[in-house]
This record gives C-alpha cells, structure tokens and sequence, in this order.
C-alpha cells in the first residue's frame, strides 16, 4: 500500500481484475484506520455515477466511533480509470461484483474483519444491494445507502416507452451514447471553486458528468427490473434522501436544498424492495449526496445514522 492522494493516514491499493473489450481493468481500495487503533469493525463505501471516493468528513465519522474505513474506485471510476477506456461504462452491473468481492475479501480475510457495514451512494446503491442479495455474506452487518438509484427518472408512461428501446438499442449498439443536457449545477453546488465547500478532482467528478452509454443504460435498467422484483437482503439497511427533488433553472436555493438529480419519490417507493428491514429516511433540505450537504444538514443525517446504529445494534 501507498499513501493516497487524501494523505495520510489514507492508504491506497490497486485490484487487478480480468481484462475487457477495452484492455486491462482495475479497480481501487483506499482505506482509513480507526482512530483508536482497534477497530470494532469496517465499513466499506461504494460511490455513485460521475463519482470516485473522497468524502472525508463521512470517513472520518466512522473512524471516530471505532471502523476502519475502506473507499471503493470501481472500475472505470476515479482512481481506477486508466486512459484506453470509456469512463464509468459497464455492460452489466453483475461486473462490478468481482472488485466488490475482491475488496471484501481483503477486508475479511487479509484484515480480519467479521462485522462490516456496507454503504453506497445512488448508483452504487443499486449495485451494492444487488451483490448483497447475490452473495449473502456473513459478515455484512447492515448497509447505510445515501440516495440510491432505484428506478429510471420520468412519467410511469415515459418509463414503459423508454426501457424496451433502451434494452434493444444498448443490445446492439452498448456504445451509443445518449444525448442529453447537463445543467452542471449539482457538481458546482459542491465543489470548493463554484458553489461548494468541498474538494475533489473536476477530471475525476466533472461538472459536466461522463456519458451515458446506452448499454451502460441497459444495465442500470436491467438492475432496477431486477430489484423490483424484490430483494432479499438480510441485514438492517438505512436509507437515506432529501424530503424531495426539484428541477432548477438557474442557481440557487433548490439546488442547495433539494436532490435535482433523482426523484426521492421512488427512492422512497422502492427502498422496501431490497430487503426485510429497511428504514426510510427523509432529511429535510439535503442535496442528492446528502453527506455532501450544507452543515445543519449532514449533521441531522450524522445523527439518523447514529440513531439507526443504536437502535439496531448493527
């Protein structure tokens, strides 16, 4: 391991994995020890879409309480994107499972934890209950889930329109990319040199996202389907959002206050599809990473985790 570009006591690790269409494929562990030394058990943290890992502050209030905290790059993503591939595409979702399960056996095996908490952001979201409903492992103590990506924004009509061109152009042609605005508002919102208080790489998270490629789209939609059907995660889970969503023109007060990029609303709808025992949260004024939102916010968040952490013993 080296020191990762988050400093110390932040250290990094590089996962090989099995080569692509593409060419060599990589992915990227960072991890921050507890605090005190001995930890009582680790957590580990999957980004979402147009993302990598460097929410500090969410780290360091893990090791606090006694975790060691473990940043997962997925393929593709942050630390782990190489330049001869196409950022953030996969053609299956299923494909992240091999550094998920790469990363959770160094954590288990390698460092000896049994009590592991699992926590993801939006798109990680989905993929992280997905490889937990797959793998049932032991050792998965509950997930804490931030927004996560649920279902596909729009109509219910716009919805059943979309997903069968979807699943049929992103079978023939996975590479296409779809057209789309980006306001660039959200990422600005956050970033220390627009709108924000935190920093982070703009080559990494840039204002204006990575392309959405329509076989990258197919397997978000073949996710949803998937969960929709119902889930069968065992451990308690959290999950967190705004109060609601809202689609700014311009900058300004919505974009620091509500989640412009997901509709909370199926959020909401769908978290009971992942397991048994979920608690739903909404958190008045937060943006779609709420950890990332205005400080009244995140330390009301801080404190529903606290909560649901007591209250479940996990």
């Amino acid at each position: 391991m080296t020191i990762d570009v988050l400093g110390e006591p932040y250290t990094v690790e590089t996962i090989e994995l099995a080569d692509d269409f593409e060419g060599t494929v990589v992915a990227t562990l960072v991890k921050r020890p507890a605090d005190d030394g001995d930890a009582k058990g680790a957590v580990l943290y999957v980004h979402g879409f147009s993302d990598y890992f460097f929410q500090k502050e969410y780290a360091e209030w893990w090791t606090a309480r006694g975790y060691d905290f473990y940043g997962l790059d997925l393929r593709k993503y942050g630390r782990s994107l190489r330049e001869h591939q196409s950022g953030t595409y996969v053609g299956d979702l299923a494909e992240y499972f091999d550094e998920i399960d790469a990363a959770w056996e160094r954590i288990t095996e390698r460092d000896g934890h049994s009590h592991i908490m699992l926590s993801a952001h939006s798109t990680g979201g989905l993929t992280t209950s997905l490889w937990a409903d797959d793998r049932q492992p032991d050792e998965l103590a509950g997930m804490v889930l931030n927004s996560p990506w649920l279902d596909l924004q729009g109509s219910f009509l716009l919805r059943e329109v979309a997903t069968p061109v979807v699943r049929r152009i992103g079978h023939r042609a996975p590479m296409r990319e779809l057209g789309r605005d980006v306001s660039g508002f959200y990422t600005m919102s956050l970033h220390v040199e627009h709108d924000g208080e935190w920093e982070f790489d703009l080559g990494l998270k840039p204002v204006g996202s990575y392309p959405i490629r329509l076989g990258w789209l197919k397997a978000i939609r073949d996710g949803h389907s998937k969960l929709h059907r119902g889930l069968d995660v065992k451990a308690p889970v959290l999950v967190l959002s705004s109060d609601r969503s809202s689609k700014p023109k311009a900058m300004g007060e919505l974009v620091h206050s509500t989640d412009i990029v997901l509709d909370v609303r199926q959020i909401r709808r769908w978290s009971t599809a992942i397991g048994s025992h979920v608690t739903y949260i909404a958190v008045p004024g937060a943006k779609h990473d709420v950890i990332l939102s205005r400080p009244e916010v995140r330390k009301q968040a801080y404190a529903e985790i606290e909560r649901w952490l007591a209250a479940y013993g996990v």
